[in-house]
């Protein structure tokens, strides 16, 4: 995993604050240019103000903080297995403060989508350690970041009713520099003055999760938000190891094994089910006449 990557030469804290800041220089003109053509930029007052140091420091800081940290105490496959009930913590957030139903066929494409992830991730289990060392701490960490994804991804919905994606996930941020700087400062003092020392592939890393996992990923998760339900955008979540996969086998020569490729198969039934049927048969049952009283 890249966050374990980076680790190599930084602490956790500066793992997750270097791509992040990196992440928010590349919105900031995103933002002010689709600003200026829409002509328009919503006024932000003392409530929103809260509510962005709300999703920033329960959502952001605490999801990529804990998986960090985590990462770097447990094993990945540790990391790999928590990360699955993700999509779970995020429908029981959406029924909490959203209000939205958990329809048989939402706990249907669930069941189905874990099963293919299982069949198809390639999980260590001779590697999972969920008892004893440092490997308990690491557990707690990332299972917070986990329940910190599933607040994000649930809160961010209520503000996207006002701003757009860009500005949502921009303004989460600025909360998480706010308090990952001062953090990093006390915590980690030595680690500005160790970015000189960084070798290619620390780099590499700090780039890949400040462009496509702090960035590019955010946006298109935020941008599905306002189409889909938060519960039905988090089984989404759950494509990620199956297009990891098919990547490592594509690019890197992996072996593609019938057992992958069915698990796959699952995974995007699965996401097909909860999307393309369950909005059709809504759209269906909005359709139909009242019966007559």
């Amino acid at each position: 995993m890249l966050a374990k990557l980076v680790q190599e030469e930084m602490g956790p804290i500066f793992a997750t604050l270097l791509p992040m800041a990196l992440a928010t220089l590349c919105l900031i003109p995103l933002v002010r240019t689709r600003q200026r053509r829409s002509g328009s930029t919503p006024r932000i007052g003392g409530s929103d103000l809260v509510r962005f140091g709300v999703i920033g420091i329960f959502g952001q800081v605490v999801a990529q903080l804990g998986v960090t940290w985590g990462v770097g105490l447990a094993p990945a496959s540790n990391a790999a297995l928590l990360s699955l009930t993700l999509p779970i913590a995020t429908a029981v957030m959406a029924y909490l403060l959203l209000g939205e139903r958990m329809t048989f066929i939402r706990w249907l494409s669930f069941a189905l989508a874990v099963a293919g992830v299982l069949q198809c991730s390639g999980i260590n289990w001779n590697e999972l350690r969920f008892a004893g060392g440092g490997g308990v701490s690491g557990n707690v960490l990332i299972m917070l970041g986990v329940l910190g994804s599933a607040f994000y991804n649930v809160y961010g919905k209520k503000l996207l009713d006002r701003f757009s994606p860009l500005e949502v996930l921009l303004y989460s941020y600025y909360a998480v520099l706010i308090c990952l700087v001062p953090l990093a400062i006390v915590l980690e003092p030595g680690a500005f003055h160790g970015m000189a020392s960084f070798g290619p592939k620390v780099w590499l890393g700090i780039a890949l999760l400040a462009g496509l996992q702090y960035f590019l990923s955010m946006i298109l998760f935020l941008t599905v938000l306002t189409r889909l339900d938060a519960a039905q955008a988090g089984l989404s979540n759950y494509l990620i190891p199956v297009f990891g996969v098919l990547i490592a086998a594509i690019a890197l020569g992996e072996r593609l094994t019938a057992r992958m490729a069915i698990g796959g198969l699952v995974v995007l039934g699965s996401t097909l089910l909860i999307t393309v049927y369950e909005e059709h048969y809504a759209s269906r049952a909005r359709a139909a006449p009242e019966a007559p009283p």
